[in-house]
């Protein structure tokens, strides 16, 4: 991938027009959570540095081209400042005189922040217009916000066409690991892929078995491909109607030379509860009225064996219902293991996915990994081998 970073950006005096994702959580008007306020901190402070004016886009909830008062950025204000130790300006709007005002005021080093950009139906259709408008207030272009990157919006898209285009650091970090992972990685490669349903991952395993070492499939998924190959699953949640689906992907592993590893021993219970009383199974012994509801000490080992042999892993999803214990033990223990080996050097460890940086949360292993991504829907769709049009507007 060839995109230009800002060390290769003259800032001095420059009115950067930075792409951030402040789509924050929030109660009664206060941000709950910081953290993607916190991710956008590196490229805002060497803005600064460097002199540059700094002016962040953001969109927040979805108004739909309408100004509605419940989903405006102005609550962002206190805590960005809070964070950066410095004031942050507001603007009405993000475009026309309000915006154009408040950016003729600003001094270098300082920074504004503009009302969300989805008030216009133009940002949300790609309105190269409203692209035009935006870019009037900048000298560049910053896009630092790969969660927003699968979308091909007029602060996403059409503004990097038509201003000078950098990636920011928290951008620049992001596609750094993900080449790191499928792009360009040192093998043996070895995915973890797991969830509830096929149905929604099938362009990521299609995909992923053309690039892989080794991919284990786990969670509910994994029950969909037991099944494929006449196993009972018993009441286990399981996608019937895909068994055909699930053997052409076990078809082409093979013909792809990536080696599938599905379970080979489950944990079971009749019900969900966190503490229930739940049992190891043979795939040959599973009852009528077990669910499968975790991978097996077998299955958990083997995985780890692969791990040890690989050079690179790439994960999404977990391996059983991680939310109630007992049934996060394998989800918790591989993430444990693979943290080990990432921070000792022997592992590049990516992931990524609402659900997966939730459990490694739990595991409390986030910080030990290569590289957690906590854009969803992007991370998902770079996995599935689609081109984001954030990223290739990048990379012209």
């Amino acid at each position: 991938m060839t995109f230009k970073t800002l060390d290769q950006a003259n800032l001095q005096d420059q009115r950067a027009l930075v792409r951030v994702d402040f789509n924050v959580p929030m109660a009664d008007g206060r941000v709950t959570d910081d953290t993607r306020l916190k991710a956008a901190l590196p490229t805002i402070e060497k803005l600064r540095k460097g002199g540059a004016k700094v002016i962040l886009l953001a969109h927040f909830d979805r108004p739909k081209g309408k100004r509605v008062p419940e989903m405006s950025l102005k609550p962002v204000v206190e805590p960005l400042a809070k964070l950066l130790g410095a004031p942050v300006g507001f603007a009405d709007d993000c475009i026309g005189e309000a915006a154009k005002a408040a950016v003729e005021a600003m001094a270098p080093g300082d920074v504004l922040l503009l009302e969300n950009v989805r008030y216009h139906a133009g940002e949300e259709a790609n309105d190269p217009e409203l692209a035009k408008a935006l870019a009037a207030n900048g000298d560049l272009y910053v896009n630092d916000a790969f969660s927003a990157a699968h979308r091909a919006h007029a602060s996403t898209e059409a503004l990097a066409r038509v201003l000078p285009a950098y990636a920011g650091e928290q951008m620049r970090r992001e596609l750094e690991a993900l080449d790191a992972a499928l792009g360009n990685p040192k093998r043996p490669v070895l995915g973890i892929v797991g969830g509830s349903k096929v149905s929604t991952k099938l362009d990521l395993l299609n995909n992923l078995v053309g690039k892989l070492d080794k991919l284990a499939i786990g969670g509910g998924m994994a029950n969909t491909f037991l099944a494929a190959q006449g196993i009972d699953v018993g009441a286990s949640l399981c996608e019937h109607d895909l068994a055909d689906t699930a053997r052409q992907i076990i078809a082409t592993a093979k013909e792809k030379g990536c080696e599938l590893l599905l379970p080979i021993d489950v944990v079971t219970a009749e019900k969900v509860e966190p503490g229930v009383s739940s049992t190891v199974r043979e795939l040959d012994a599973i009852g009528a009225q077990d669910r499968i509801l975790d991978a097996g000490p077998k299955t958990l080992a083997r995985l780890i064996a692969a791990m040890d042999a690989s050079a690179t892993l790439v994960w999404n999803g977990p391996l059983g219902v991680f939310e109630v214990p007992p049934f996060d033990k394998a989800t918790v223990e591989s993430a444990h293991h693979a943290a080990k080996l990432a921070k000792s050097g022997a592992l590049v460890a990516v992931a990524g996915g609402g659900d997966t940086v939730a459990a490694l949360n739990v595991a409390g292993v986030t910080g030990d990994f290569t590289f957690v991504s906590t854009a969803g829907g992007a991370f998902l769709e770079w996995m599935e081998g689609k081109v984001l049009p954030g990223v290739a507007a990048l990379t012209r």
